[in-house]
């Protein structure tokens, strides 16, 4: 079986290798590309869209089969990556902090379990002592990075930004929350299931929007046909693309922490860096 699948992979790279021979050459003026592409979506695409940021409306209108599929692609690594690590046994033994004291409990039967609270706090096996400016300075900065990672979505299509970058940044939002505390923090805060569910929202907000241009009369993302459910006049296919935008920055927030979490703590969502 490795056999065959090494042959597979190889006729396939000999295959894309092969395909590359009739690339254009590396800036070659005289390329598709440089002849009439590019110069259309230069020069068109604030008359037809209304974007200003030409990139935004490249991709997320011109080429929106492309992003919607790399939206998918990530749903599917995170997926993948929860198939393959999430681990639902149950712990041995359990460590907690007396909050008061700090006074370290190891209990050492799964079954017995303290309720944390204002007394007790779980803590990891691998302990690291606190540290009040760190945990201090991330819970002042996490509001604001969340607060710049959905202005970043939002104003995508004026400006450097969308679905992507804001998605990451509020990812790692959450993710510096973990660090500064711990896992569990995180665990607590939102929930695998509701990652799970805010996953699948983001793409299916995506294509649902692709979709709803179609009994409008147009094709599958053809935002302009959307006029109808959104009066915004000209600006229809910007708002559009803001949509697709919010589908992919709530995608790729839910995939990144789900993706951390399992690796951080080899499935097990109870302990880790």
């Amino acid at each position: 079986m490795k056999l065959l699948a090494f042959i597979v992979v190889s006729l396939t790279g000999a295959l894309l290798l092969y395909g590359t021979a009739e690339f254009s050459d590396w800036g070659d003026p005289n390329s598709p590309a440089s002849l009439h592409v590019s110069n259309y979506y230069i020069e068109k695409t604030y008359e037809e869209t209304h974007a200003p940021n030409f990139v935004t409306a490249v991709v997320t209108d011109y080429r929106g089969f492309d992003t919607m599929f790399e939206t998918a692609v990530i749903f599917c690594a995170g997926l993948g990556c929860f198939l393959l690590l999430r681990d639902f046994r149950e712990k041995k033994e359990y460590f907690y902090r007396h909050i008061p004291t700090g006074v370290i409990l190891h209990v050492k039967d799964g079954k017995k379990k303290i309720t944390t609270g204002k007394e007790f706090e779980y803590m990891d096996k691998d302990w690291v002592p606190q540290d009040l400016i760190n945990r201090t300075a991330c819970r002042i900065l996490i509001p604001f990075i969340q607060i710049y990672a959905l202005y970043v979505v939002a104003h995508g299509d004026y400006s450097p930004g969308g679905g992507f970058q804001g998605g990451v940044i509020f990812g790692s939002s959450l993710i510096l929350l973990a660090i500064s505390y711990d896992l569990q923090t995180l665990v607590e805060r939102i929930r695998e299931k509701l990652l799970g569910i805010l996953a699948a929202t983001g793409v299916l907000i995506y294509a649902g929007i692709a979709a709803i241009c179609m009994p409008m009369g147009g094709n599958f993302l053809d935002y302009g046909k959307l006029a109808p459910l959104l009066p915004a006049g000209s600006h229809v296919r910007a708002l559009g693309m803001l949509g697709v935008e919010i589908g992919v920055g709530i995608a790729v927030m839910a995939i990144m922490v789900i993706i951390y979490i399992n690796i951080v703590s080899v499935g097990r969502h109870d302990e880790g860096l």
